[in-house]
């Protein structure tokens, strides 16, 4: 009985200790001040889907669908004479409306970091200050013309499988393409 009793205490102080163990290893991971304050000072804000047309030669080639969000600081959130979310949607039009480095048709040459670094640079010009300080990509997606027509007639045409837009690295933009082909899911 007293073995018994012997063992059970020693299986409790091995418990009370590989836990005790465990909790002291596995502590959160150290931040720095600056970055706590950092972190502190900023804002996420959730972007709006947006649809903007390619535009060669003069014509729609097809349309650019993106989803953007971004971190923003609070006090320059603050002092904006308008809504952030409407303001950066009507900054993306701007932009992105017939815009050069936007040539989806050659998705070789399509580059994510400076798509995003030229979409807050810009941001941050209309604004006035350093207010966004990253853009964080939801959703890029391109539709040709044809696509539209197809989807926007219900056409039970077999459907192509989507083209990734692919940056100059190899790294996909968005990683969630559907299996059976062109999104239907429109945008604003």
């Amino acid at each position: 009985m007293l073995k018994l009793i012997l063992t059970g205490v020693w299986v409790c102080a091995v418990t009370l200790g590989s836990v005790y163990y465990s909790m002291q290893s596995a502590s959160a991971p150290v931040v720095s001040d600056a970055e706590a304050t950092r972190r502190a000072s900023e804002q996420y804000v959730p972007g709006e889907m947006i649809t903007v047309p390619v535009i060669k030669g003069g014509a729609v080639q097809g349309y650019f669908l993106t989803k953007l969000s971004f971190s923003a600081t609070k006090e320059g959130i603050n002092n904006l004479r308008a809504p952030l979310r409407q303001m950066v949607t009507d900054e993306l039009y701007d932009m992105l409306v017939g815009s050069r480095f936007i040539d989806v048709g050659d998705t070789g040459t399509f580059d994510l970091p400076t798509f995003k670094s030229t979409v807050k640079d810009g941001l941050n010009k209309k604004l006035g200050g350093e207010v966004i300080t990253e853009v964080l990509v939801e959703q890029l997606e391109y539709l040709t013309k044809d696509d539209v027509k197809r989807v926007a007639n219900g056409q039970n045409v077999p459907r192509q499988k989507p083209t990734a837009i692919v940056d100059k690295n190899g790294n996909v933009a968005n990683d969630k393409l559907p299996e059976g082909g062109v999104s239907a899911s429109s945008g604003h």
